[in-house]
């Protein structure tokens, strides 16, 4: 079992022994203290990297390509080919490592 006593950042790595740090970004990093409510935690900001923002803009202009292909016809050809570009959206996420971009 890892031990839990000792600080960490927020992305995880080890903290420097004054508790503080600074991230591969060169941002200040402050490390997760306490869990008691009440107690404030600062976080740094990440919105994940533009390659999870493709393939997530992708799934969804699919999924309305293929929504309105339905409503207005049905357009069959449109919605087969929105579907399959969901696909290669979803493997673009996946294959980029689109779980990895959270906290």
């Amino acid at each position: 079992m890892a031990n839990q006593l000792d600080p960490a950042t927020a992305g995880g790595s080890a903290a420097s022994p004054a508790g503080h740090g600074a991230s591969a970004t060169g941002q200040e990093v402050t490390p997760f203290v306490s869990q008691v409510p009440g107690t404030p935690v600062v976080f740094p900001a990440y919105h994940g990297r533009r390659v999870s923002w493709v393939a997530v803009t992708i799934i969804m202009v699919a999924f309305v390509a293929g929504g309105l292909a339905l409503v207005f016809g049905p357009t069959w050809w449109l919605f087969w080919v929105s579907l399959g570009l969901a696909g290669v959206g979803g493997l673009l996420a996946l294959a980029t490592g689109i779980f990895d971009d959270w906290y």
